[in-house]
């Protein structure tokens, strides 16, 4: 038999509780012409023998074992010894219906398609077993070949476009297009947020892509939240968007428009790790991403046009004043007491800091003003606010 139509790449770590149910779903796949290869990533649960078993019954059922060095690792390993003409990702707690991949693999193959990307499936196994569909296309789009980087007529489609969950398992991947732009996961420790930079460097390469509305991947959600209490993962998500800067600084013909875009995607990325982390953890978070939108306003990356109007004055807010941004996030977040709240403001160190950010808060925000909304009606807006506080 010849080289693989797919190669299946399962990064496996201490999941002996699924990856049965997983692995039963790759091998029973209707397209037979795959190799399915687990990437054990130091497992010390019965993971590595029930992958044994597979390979004892199986051929196609390859295995890599390595000590444990996160998921960027394994899936970089595993994607180096894919021999498919496609690679497709299924994780060790998910699993995918019969016919995925060898509908995947006809679309990808009939239309010379760098990427295929499906809908997928929220799968919950408690308190009792349901699927929620999630289409990730319109129905007029779906099925359209087009190029990420150029084909999108105004800012924010490409933004929303850009904006969809990676679901970097919901897809297949022509091998030799990943081999030659040397697309790379993040070698950051554990697992989470990698399929980010991954997914932004796939499409912002990839020259023919289709979206389709048929799901297929079971997207297992039972331990969605599993990381919000860990110190060591408060900046990950920072850590992708650094990535994706530093192959944007090295790809100088794909910065452009994907820059902005970029910077955009990493708001709302931002805002979202910001309401799921542990009230303990929030305010160095928004420090970090206030340094960080500072910094991309000052090197000009920061665009209104790829921003709801809402959401530019809200980053706005952000850098030109940390401490009360966060005051005022904090009032509508659960866990936090009015007592608590009115402690914060009555603090020396609330009212210290914001005294000394006053007036760099005031110079930054009248700079972006002028930047915005120009000179005449930023010097209207300071004497208006000035004529307030005489009065006051």
């Amino acid at each position: 038999m010849g080289l693989p139509k797919v190669s299946v790449v399962v990064p496996i770590y201490n999941v002996e509780k699924y990856l049965r149910q997983c692995l039963d779903s790759i091998v029973n796949q209707t397209l037979k012409d795959i190799e399915i290869i687990c990437v054990d990533d130091g497992s010390t649960d019965s993971s590595p023998q029930i992958i044994q078993e597979y390979m004892d019954r199986d051929s196609r059922v390859k295995v890599i074992t390595k000590p444990n060095s996160g998921y960027g690792n394994s899936m970089n390993r595993g994607f180096d010894m894919a021999e498919g003409e496609y690679i497709g990702i299924v994780e060790s707690d998910d699993y995918a219906d019969p016919e995925m991949f060898e509908t995947l693999y006809n679309i990808a193959s009939k239309n010379q398609l760098d990427v295929v990307k499906s809908g997928y499936y929220f799968y919950y196994s408690i308190p009792k077993e349901k699927n929620e569909k999630v289409e990730i296309v319109s129905k007029s789009r779906a099925g359209v070949t087009f190029c990420p980087a150029t084909d999108f007529m105004a800012p924010m489609e490409m933004v929303e476009f850009f904006n969809i969950k990676p679901t970097i398992w919901s897809a297949i991947y022509r091998k030799d297009f990943i081999r030659n732009n040397d697309t790379r996961f993040n070698e950051t420790p554990g697992a989470s947020f990698q399929d980010a930079s991954f997914n932004f460097k796939v499409m912002a390469q990839a020259k023919r892509v289709q979206l389709i509305q048929e799901a297929f991947l079971h997207y297992r959600q039972d331990n969605e939240n599993s990381s919000v209490n860990s110190p060591g993962k408060v900046f990950c998500v920072c850590d992708e968007y650094k990535e994706m800067q530093r192959f944007l600084d090295t790809n100088p013909l794909n910065r452009g428009e994907l820059e902005c875009v970029c910077k955009r995607i990493k708001y709302d990325s931002y805002m979202w790790n910001f309401e799921r982390l542990a009230k303990k953890f929030k305010y160095i978070f928004i420090e970090r991403a206030a340094e960080e939108f500072k910094d991309d306003f000052e090197k000009g990356t920061m665009n209104p046009k790829y921003f709801e109007e809402y959401k530019w004055e809200d980053v706005k807010k952000l850098v030109e004043d940390p401490i009360g941004y966060y005051t005022e996030k904090a009032l509508n977040q659960p866990g936090y007491s009015s007592k608590e709240l009115r402690e914060i403001k009555a603090s020396w160190s609330y009212k210290i800091g914001r005294i000394i950010t006053l007036l760099p808060r005031k110079f930054l925000g009248g700079i972006q003003s002028i930047k915005d909304d120009g000179v005449v009606y930023t010097f209207k807006l300071g004497c208006k606010k000035i004529g307030a506080l005489i009065w006051k």
